[in-house]
């Protein structure tokens, strides 16, 4: 009986623990799940934490891409500043309390390329007489006095034009009268808009203000009017349309020949809003392209492309004919384009990385991201230096070859060795990196193919600028139009010419679909001609 006693209370007692042991593995399995579910909130806590500290910098912060070097941090990457030899001459320092800052410009830099005049200031009536004997006095010079900057606001004037008419005297004669008169009327040139008042002084001006100036026409409209003229935005957009679609479109297709001709491009591409496209919401996102020349050393050329989409096949499009190496970022629509060779921009990786550096961790070279910043930075250092030192294009490859190749070698093995956190920007910038890594080692290939697509988006910039103004366009005839003066504009900028001058040349020649390629290679702003009649100021 004692034995069946205990034994029974053995029993109940390994029940007892068998159940406790189901309730703690329970319990563990809960702890484990809670501390998943800890582990998964910390994560997107830590991951909307850095979509807020990016967000922030993005509406708040610099939009510079500069960084700093601590002192005695990471030596590695200081070869490139140390064999650095002196920039330029700096100019003489001036000294203010304990700092030194750079001498402002003299008024002759200031104002380089405006007309100057003297104006004398004469003496008054009382003081042309001596005070003491009333004796005339005698004017024996002038004293300078200071300079100063005048500006005479825009004005309009209407002109009447007539055109001389004359007749022969001889056949006009009583004993020529059986003969017909001859008369002769002076040739006038043809009206820029047909039976329209406007001029190529009046229509380049409208274009220089919104597409140099970024000023939309309903501003232009009220700036007309308080210039005592009454023109409506929708005249102002009619006339941009006309000129641009009969004036500029054969002068921006000859620059599309001759940017095919070339061997090293660069593009990029940026949102735009167009309200009347048919069959889409106004909503609806549409493209503004970018095509321009690399650093081949030729005149640049930039062309402006409107379409509707982003897709693939409007670059190969307008690329067809192509062959050479192409700069861009890493959108997948340049892949496989035909007789093309891609080159990723350094600029665009950079930027990744940077963004992916926590808030507060920029000077902190144990982060990965910020050890990243700094292989790039090396290599834009070496680019630099490649630069100052006026390397040819031969010469470049090969230093390129001998330093920038090694840092890139342990760049891609530092990278792999990273194991990001899943869903950080340093994961989408590591994974941007590895999924273009042969792009983006192209450009050692040949010192002509450009390091980052900085030039393209600079070319861009204006663009993205103006439509912070004007928001949209309204048809896609008024972005097609755009995109061709924005051309012209651009193209004026990078050769250095005045753009109100140059649109006005162009609009005083009207160019034309009759014209040759020789013809219109005479209005390119790389000609000798219009570098001399477009060139100072208006």
């Amino acid at each position: 009986m004692a034995k069946s006693a205990r034994d029974s209370r053995i029993m109940e007692q390994k029940d007892t623990i068998s159940q406790l042991n189901m309730v703690i593995s329970s319990q563990n399995e809960l702890i484990a799940a809670l501390r998943s579910t800890v582990e998964e909130c910390n994560s997107t806590i830590a991951g909307l934490r850095e979509q807020v500290d990016y967000l922030t910098r993005k509406l708040f912060g610099t939009s510079s891409e500069r960084t700093q070097n601590i002192e005695g941090q990471l030596s590695l990457f200081n070869e490139a500043e140390q064999e650095a030899g002196p920039l330029e001459e700096p100019a003489e320092p001036v000294i203010v309390r304990e700092h030194t800052r750079q001498a402002k410009r003299t008024g002759d830099e200031l104002f380089k390329g405006v007309p100057s005049r003297d104006e004398v200031i004469p003496l008054s009536e009382e003081q042309k007489y001596c005070a003491d004997c009333g004796a005339e006095m005698e004017v024996i010079g002038k004293e300078f006095v200071r300079r100063e900057f005048r500006f005479t606001p825009a004005k309009g004037e209407i002109v009447n034009i007539y055109r001389e008419t004359a007749k022969c005297p001889s056949c006009s004669t009583a004993s020529a009268m059986k003969r017909n008169i001859q008369f002769v009327k002076a040739n006038v040139p043809e009206a820029l808009i047909p039976y329209s008042y406007t001029s190529a002084s009046v229509v380049a001006w409208v274009m220089y203000q919104k597409y140099a100036n970024s000023m939309p026409l309903y501003r232009q409209e009220k700036d007309w009017k308080q210039m005592g003229v009454i023109l409506s935005r929708a005249t102002l957009a009619n006339w941009i349309i006309y000129c641009a679609r009969n004036y500029f479109s054969p002068l921006y297709d000859y620059f599309h020949r001759e940017l095919l001709k070339r061997q090293f491009l660069m593009a990029d591409e940026t949102r735009v809003q167009v309200l009347k496209e048919p069959k889409r919401d106004a909503e609806t996102d549409s493209y503004m392209w970018l095509f321009r020349t690399g650093e081949d050393g030729l005149p640049p050329i930039i062309l402006y492309k409107y379409e509707e989409t982003r897709a693939k096949f409007h670059a190969e499009e307008f690329l067809k004919g192509f062959k050479g190496y192409l700069e861009t970022d890493g959108y997948q629509g340049y892949n496989n384009l035909p007789d093309i060779k891609r080159c990723c921009c350094w600029a665009h990786l950079r930027r990744y990385f940077i963004e992916a550096v926590p808030k507060g961790k920029e000077m902190d070279y144990s982060n990965p991201a910020a050890q990243a910043v700094q292989y790039c930075n090396r290599l834009f250092e070496y680019e630099r230096q490649s630069q100052i030192k006026g390397h040819t294009f031969q010469q470049r490859k090969e230093y390129r070859l001998e330093k920038e190749k090694p840092v890139l070698d342990a760049f891609w093995t530092w990278l792999s060795q990273q194991t990001p956190k899943k869903g950080t920007r340093f994961e989408k910038a590591v994974n941007y990196a590895q999924n273009h890594k042969e792009l983006f080692m192209t450009y050692l290939e040949d010192g002509r193919c450009s390091f980052s697509n900085n030039l393209s988006e600079n070319a861009i910039r204006p663009f993205t600028l103006g439509r912070k103004n004007w928001l949209f366009s309204d048809t896609p005839k008024g972005a097609e139009s755009s995109a061709i003066v924005y051309t012209m504009v651009e193209m004026a900028k990078a050769h250095g010419l005045n753009i109100y001058k140059y649109l006005c040349y162009l609009l005083e020649r009207l160019p034309s679909t009759k014209m040759t390629d020789t013809a219109l290679a005479e209005l390119a702003p790389w000609n000798k001609n219009v570098i001399a009649d477009c060139s100072g100021t208006m």
